[in-house]
């Protein structure tokens, strides 16, 4: 699929009501509540293999994983640091103890003031702000007895297919990955080094089927771009995630006019306020919790993509099954999904959104309805 084909099925709707009222709730909502406990800690997940991109390989990752109790319901939270903006699951922890006095005596009711207050207070350390965030309406979930989902008026029926990922290997290691992904109609190839060519002959050794490709700002020059995105195309590739350094936008939005693939916004797309600079060299946006700091901005970042008319994507980090799921409550509002981070674990203690055939299918419990394995 081409760019014009491609553009022609974005779905366009403006800032709803809901984004602008996210914090509305029922006279419930005024309920003080007081007493609340908040008990931030490190996790430690094994991966299945080794997880290799062009910025770092580990065979393990920390997250930031929260517990929000009051009035007798506990909401869980995760949020994954991204090394690409210098943050570290211990370094996030820090950052939410320091603030243990002010959230102590916060009224998670008040959700959205809530966050607001905490972006004021907390500089940088996303993932752990997103781990707050997931927690809080983990929580509020739970209390009103409602998947986050329905509290957020979306038709669970509406959630798209994920994408498996490969991350960068051996030519031996990668055909292996795909093999075990063969449930997955749609994979996501990493590439962005000189690998690229023998990575891609490994997967086509093996599968005919669509991929999907992200780069992870690995191209500096904008020539070698061009040549390597007209060269996946002709692999089967329906677009590309973040071909060149975020902040060369200038130089991507050259490299767009010179290729027929979509090109899709990562490391460059960090929160909402980001998206209007970046729509004359993207035609899409990836958003991850972790990166912009929580649901409630991953929402704002959906709707100001598409009221840009740019595609929509929900992606993730490598984490459990909490951060996961809380994106996936959200995949009824996008194009695209690769929430995957949970099924390249060996240890995931929590289960919660599963995977049919691809196609996300989101849990009906209240709250996230992540449960423990």
């Amino acid at each position: 699929m081409n760019r014009r084909e491609w553009i022609k099925t974005t779905g366009t709707l403006g800032v709803g009501c809901m984004a602008a009222n996210l914090g509305s709730l029922p006279a419930l909502a005024a309920e003080s509540q007081a007493g609340c406990k908040w008990e931030p800690s490190v996790m430690r997940l094994n991966l299945r293999h080794t997880w290799t991109t062009t910025m770092s390989s580990s065979a393990y990752r920390d997250t930031i994983y929260v517990r929000l109790t009051s009035g007798g319901v506990t909401g869980l939270g995760e949020g994954a640091p991204i090394v690409r903006y210098h943050e570290n699951a211990e370094e996030g922890r820090r950052a939410i103890e320091s603030i243990l006095p002010f959230l102590d005596g916060a009224n998670p009711w008040q959700f959205e003031k809530l966050m607001a207050q905490v972006f004021q207070r907390v500089d940088g350390q996303f993932a752990a702000k997103a781990a707050l965030d997931i927690a809080i309406l983990d929580w509020v979930g739970k209390k009103l007895d409602v998947p986050l989902y329905r509290f957020l008026g979306l038709d669970a029926a509406d959630a798209p297919i994920t994408t498996f990922s490969i991350g960068i290997d051996t030519p031996e290691i990668t055909r292996k990955k795909v093999l075990e992904a063969e449930s997955f109609p749609v994979l996501k190839i990493k590439v962005g080094l000189d690998t690229d060519e023998a990575t891609m002959a490994a997967v086509r050794s093996v599968t005919k089927k669509p991929l999907r490709v992200d780069a992870n700002e690995g191209w500096k020059d904008k020539e070698e771009a061009v040549r390597k995105i007209n060269w996946l195309e002709s692999q089967g590739v329906e677009f590309i995630e973040q071909p060149m350094p975020a902040d060369m936008i200038e130089e991507t939005r050259w490299v767009r006019s010179h290729v027929h693939l979509p090109i899709i916004a990562d490391e460059a797309a960090v929160n909402a306020r980001a998206l209007r600079k970046l729509v004359e060299a993207y035609d899409g946006v990836n958003v991850k919790l972790d990166k912009c700091g929580g649901i409630q901005e991953a929402l704002r970042m959906i709707y100001v993509a598409k009221s840009l008319g740019m595609k929509t994507m929900l992606g993730c980090m490598v984490s459990s099954s909490i951060s996961v799921t809380a994106a996936a409550h959200l995949s009824p509002l996008v194009d695209y999904a690769d929430l995957d981070g949970n099924l390249l674990l060996a240890n995931d203690p929590y289960r919660g959104v599963t995977v049919q055939k691809g196609k996300l299918v989101l849990p009906d419990g209240p709250g996230l309805g992540v449960r423990t394995q």
